[in-house]
């Protein structure tokens, strides 16, 4: 809220990263509806000055808040998600995050399987964009590009099974659908992926971005990210498939 009638609006642009504007009637019953998390809008952004919060307006393009308030995990995800985003610089392009998430809405208003696996490979390409991408293509030991099995905690390396074995309890396991020779599969064809393996897989990624992300900020990962990951444990996923787009989203 700002003042009696206004809002300042927080988006996640594609060619302007995450950025904030003033919408004057904002609070207005017409534009409450618009302004919704995990809407996409048309928006026009204007200021005399490019340092200046500006104004926004903004009209509805994709309205699915509604949608995704119906059910309780759809909403946590995308509260999620939303929370993560406040982790971008303001105003840096970051074309791969805005559409992995556009991508991962979409599969979440349709209530798609697969949206938790989109989850995980969209926090992947988060902490990229940070300069915190991690690095599974071979073994950070020996080279080995076969019998990739652990992500080192610190690096965020991957370690092959033989060579990590002796430090298995020290070190993260990298999900089945991460591992370099099966992504390499599904891009040709796609693969099964377990629900225990999709929350190996948030464990994962939630290591990363509370280290990387919040380890200085009081509280540790956002609540509504905790909860995801506990909501997913909890009631299970059903089995997903890894298709193309969802391949070339985690960069494979």
């Amino acid at each position: 809220p700002h003042g009696e009638t206004s809002a300042i609006l927080e988006l996640l642009t594609r060619e302007h990263g995450r950025h904030l504007g003033l919408v004057r009637g904002g609070r207005s019953r017409r534009l409450r509806a618009v302004l919704q998390t995990g809407n996409s809008l048309e928006v026009v952004w204007r200021a005399r000055l490019e340092e200046h919060l500006g104004v926004w307006s903004a009209e509805a393009r994709k309205a699915r808040a509604a949608v995704l308030m119906a059910e309780d995990l759809p909403l946590t995800a995308v509260m999620a998600a939303a929370s993560l985003c406040r982790l971008l610089p303001e105003r840096d392009p970051c074309p791969r995050v805005h559409d992995g998430l556009e991508h991962l809405l979409r599969e979440l208003a349709r209530g798609g399987a697969g949206w938790p696996l989109l989850f995980v490979f969209w926090e992947l390409e988060l902490l990229r964009e940070l300069g915190y991408g991690l690095e599974l293509d071979s073994c950070v030991l020996g080279g080995a590009r076969e019998d990739i099995f652990y992500v080192s905690p610190r690096s965020g390396k991957a370690v092959s099974a033989g060579l990590g074995a002796a430090y298995a309890e020290r070190l993260l396991h990298l999900p089945m659908f991460l591992r370099p020779q099966v992504r390499r599969e599904a891009l040709a064809e796609g693969v099964a992926v377990s629900s225990e393996e999709i929350v190996a897989g948030l464990r994962l990624s939630a290591h990363f971005l509370e280290r990387h992300g919040f380890a200085e900020r009081s509280g540790g990962l956002p609540a509504a990210r905790v909860r995801l990951g506990e909501l997913l444990e909890r009631r299970g996923t059903r089995h997903s498939a890894v298709t193309l787009p969802i391949a070339e989203i985690a960069g494979s």
